[in-house]
């Protein structure tokens, strides 16, 4: 992949924080609407996209490593404490044990999604756009990522250096996994395998996403939730 992908995945967390920084006061209204869109857009990337790929390949472990993905997310969320998908239940004094815990399911949940990117723009290099359907996933999924990590350490009083650090570590991991799967022999023969074990945390964070749009369990969706959902609906079928 080249400079600029990296520099895109670093920037879509540098502009995560810098949300989170500017519209703290503002954050119940903002980061639903943020996470309501990048969740519609990635489940409609998987199924479209992703999806159509990995089952294209005939590979008899693939709906294995699927369930895999999403199960492995399931473990991580436990370490990250949900934080991906707009928890922000932290403690009320700055504790070392709990953000590395919170960096350690964020850092491996990056790293593993960064893997598959060169296999998949590589499989869709002579398509014009279809080679970034993956990218754009993730760089709309880690900007409300990035402000939810934000205002979860400012929140619980961690000083700045510490936010930024955290932040800096979250930026790269993605970037690192797709140097990774870039430059390992073994990973790039195992390409559809990985991007399948990628579709299955997906899955896992979209469908999430979606199933905590309403917290009071009334079944009524905020219009200006619904209307963030079609929204991203509507720009994955645009974008395919």
């Amino acid at each position: 992949m080249n400079f600029w992908v990296y520099l895109s995945l670093v920037g879509s967390v540098a502009l995560g924080g810098v949300l989170a920084a500017v519209f703290r006061r503002r954050r119940k209204r903002l980061l639903p609407l943020m996470l309501s869109f990048s969740g519609a857009y990635l489940l409609a990337v998987s199924v479209l996209h992703l999806a159509p790929e990995v089952f294209a390949s005939a590979q008899r472990p693939v709906p294995f490593y699927v369930l895999g993905g999403f199960f492995l997310q399931l473990v991580l969320e436990q370490l990250s404490g949900g934080v991906e998908h707009g928890h922000l239940h932290g403690p009320r004094r700055p504790s070392v044990g709990f953000a590395l815990a919170v960096m350690l399911g964020l850092s491996l949940h990056a790293l593993f999604e960064g893997l598959p990117l060169e296999h998949y723009h590589h499989l869709h290099r002579h398509e014009p756009g279809d080679g970034w359907h993956l990218l754009y996933g993730l760089l709309l999924h880690k900007v409300p990522a990035a402000f939810a990590l934000a205002l979860l350490l400012l929140e619980s009083g961690y000083p700045r250096r510490g936010i930024l650090l955290c932040l800096a570590v979250f930026a790269l991991m993605t970037p690192l996994g797709g140097w990774l799967g870039q430059s390992s022999a073994a990973l790039a023969e195992a390409g559809t395998l990985v991007l399948a074990f990628v579709l299955g945390s997906f899955l896992h964070i979209s469908t999430t996403i979606l199933f905590e749009m309403d917290p009071s369990t009334h079944h009524r969706i905020n219009p200006w939730k619904l209307l963030a959902v079609l929204s991203g609906l509507g720009t994955a079928l645009l974008s395919g």
